[in-house]
C-alpha cells in the first residue's frame, strides 16, 4: 500500500483527496477536499522513514501550539492527527504564487518590493517569536505571494520534527532542520534550540537573493555551502546591485552576522531597520501637471478711475529751461 492510500485511510471519508503536489524534504503534500465544509485543503505528511523515529504524542502537541499561531502574513493550520505511525497536518489551500516561483520568472525584485516582503514577513515572525515559536527554515518555497501580501507557509514545522524527535538530531534518518541556502550558522553547527535571530539571519539571505538575484552563499555541495555560511564574510549586494543603498548592505551584514548576539536582537528591530532602509528609497513625487496661479477670494473688486498724467518731478523741467535759455541767448550772440 502507498503513501497516499495510506493516507486516505487514515482521513477517513472526512476528507478525500485529489492530487499530490511536490512536496518538501520532510514532507509529501496533497490537495484534498473537506467533504463536511466543501473547501479545498492541503494535506501534508511525513514520510514514514522520518516519522518512524518521531514521538506521535509530541507531534500532535507542537502542531497544537502551532495552530494557536493568528496572523495575517501566516498560514495557519486547521488540524492535525497520526494513524499507525502516519503523521499529518492540513492547511487551508491558498491560491498563491510563491517567492520562489517570481523569482524564477523576474531573477530580482523591485527594491519597494523585496523591501515590503522582508518587512511582511519580519512582522509575522516578530509575533510567533514573541509567542515562543521559532520557524527554523525561512526561504522563498515557504514564503507565498497573494494580493501583493507575503505569507509564510509550515510555520514551525521544523519545530515541530525537532521536538518529537525528543532532542535527538534528524541525522540518523539523512534529515536536517533548515535548508543549507538559508541555514544560520548555529543550525549549521546543529544546535536545536535556537532561537529568534535563526530566522532573522534566513530572512535577511532571502532579502539578499530577492535584490541580488542569487543567493549571498553558494556551493557544489550542500557541506560547502554550509561551511561558507559559519566562515565566509557576508558579499556585498552592492557589488551586485549598484543601485541598492550602503544602508541596505549595513542592514544584511548585521541581519546575517555568524554571532546570533551581533545580528539584531528581535524580528521587531530588523523590521525597524528594513522600515530605514524603506525611508531612504522613496522618492518625492514631484507633479508635472501645470498648477495655475490662485485666485483671491471675497475680495472686492475696485473699479478703474481716469488714468493719471505720469508727473516729473520740477528739478528736471527747471534745468531744461535754463538749457533752452542758454540756447537762444547764443543764437542772439551769433546773429549780430
Amino acid at each position: 500500500m502507498d503513501l497516499r492510500e495510506r493516507l486516505q485511510i487514515a482521513l477517513g471519508d472526512a476528507y478525500r483527496i485529489e492530487r499530490e503536489l511536490s512536496g518538501g524534504a520532510m514532507s509529501r503534500v496533497f490537495v484534498a477536499s473537506d467533504t463536511t465544509l466543501g473547501r479545498t485543503v492541503v494535506i501534508k505528511t511525513l514520510p514514514p522513514a522520518l516519522s518512524a523515529g518521531l514521538s506521535a504524542e509530541r507531534f500532535r502537541r507542537e502542531i497544537r501550539l502551532l495552530a494557536a499561531l493568528t496572523h495575517p502574513n501566516i498560514v495557519p493550520i486547521l488540524s492535525a492527527g497520526e494513524r499507525d505511525g502516519l503523521l499529518y497536518y492540513i492547511m487551508p489551500y491558498i491560491t498563491a504564487e510563491s517567492l520562489r516561483a517570481r523569482m524564477n520568472r523576474e531573477q530580482t525584485l523591485a527594491l519597494p518590493d523585496a523591501l515590503n516582503v522582508a518587512i511582511e514577513v519580519a512582522e509575522a515572525l516578530d509575533y510567533a517569536h514573541r509567542q515562543g515559536i521559532v520557524h527554523r527554515d525561512i526561504k522563498p518555497e515557504n514564503i507565498l505571494l497573494a494580493d501583493n501580501h507575503a505569507i509564510i507557509s509550515d510555520f514551525g514545522i521544523a519545530r515541530a520534527l525537532a521536538r518529537a524527535g525528543e532532542g535527538e538530531r534528524l541525522t540518523a534518518t539523512g534529515m536536517s532542520v533548515g535548508t543549507p541556502g538559508y541555514m544560520s550558522p548555529e543550525q549549521a553547527a546543529g544546535e536545536l534550540d535556537v532561537d529568534g535571530r535563526a530566522d532573522t539571519y534566513a530572512l535577511g539571505c532571502v532579502l539578499y537573493e530577492m535584490v541580488a538575484g542569487s543567493p549571498p552563499f553558494a556551493g557544489k555541495t550542500a557541506a560547502a555551502v554550509i561551511a561558507a555560511h559559519m566562515a565566509t564574510p557576508v558579499p556585498s549586494v552592492r557589488a551586485v546591485r549598484s543601485t541598492a543603498p550602503q544602508k541596505l548592505d549595513e542592514l544584511l551584514n548585521r541581519a546575517m552576522a555568524k554571532s546570533p548576539d551581533e545580528r539584531y536582537p528581535t524580528a521587531a528591530a530588523f523590521v525597524q531597520g528594513l522600515r530605514a532602509v524603506e525611508a531612504r528609497t522613496r522618492r518625492p513625487v514631484v507633479s508635472r501637471t501645470p498648477v495655475p496661479a490662485p485666485t483671491p477670494v471675497n475680495v472686492p473688486a475696485v473699479p478703474a478711475g481716469p488714468a493719471k498724467a505720469s508727473r516729473v518731478p520740477w528739478y528736471f523741467v527747471a534745468g531744461a529751461v535754463v538749457v533752452i535759455a542758454a540756447l537762444v541767448a547764443a543764437l542772439a550772440i551769433r546773429s549780430r
